[in-house]
């Protein structure tokens, strides 16, 4: 499945590893996916996205999700730079807003979108 490409070929056993986890379990949780990702996409129907968002979405979302030991702001920012070089000048931001909203609600749900402040607590 993966071996069309020269980069998996080249790449190290824990590479091709990780990447095959990824992109299978991607698809064994599409449908969980697919539907966080249209809760979270205000104004965007899944089939009205560019293909390559959405696929990085659904991506960048399991990874947060089901794969705990990469970092939360690498997963993100992966994905927006992967959506800027081979999506639209939008995909950037798009990508992540949404992965970004989705982190803040499942994770921190307490904390202020990026740039807000967090009111102090009361004592």
């Amino acid at each position: 499945m993966f071996e069309r490409t020269s980069e998996y070929v080249d790449a190290s056993p824990e590479v091709k590893e990780y990447a095959s986890r990824l992109v299978l379990g991607t698809l064994e949780h599409r449908d969980e996916l697919d539907a966080k990702l249209s809760e979270r996409s205000e104004h965007w129907r899944l089939g009205r996205m560019a293909a390559v968002d959405r696929n990085l979405l659904r991506l960048g979302l399991y990874e947060l999700l089901f794969e705990s030991e990469t970092p939360h702001a690498v997963v993100i920012d992966e994905a927006v730079e992967i959506a800027k070089k081979f999506s639209t000048p939008s995909s950037g931001p798009f990508v992540n807003g949404v992965l970004d909203g989705i982190r803040r609600a499942t994770f921190d749900p307490g904390a202020p979108a990026r740039g807000g402040r967090r009111e102090p607590a009361r004592r």
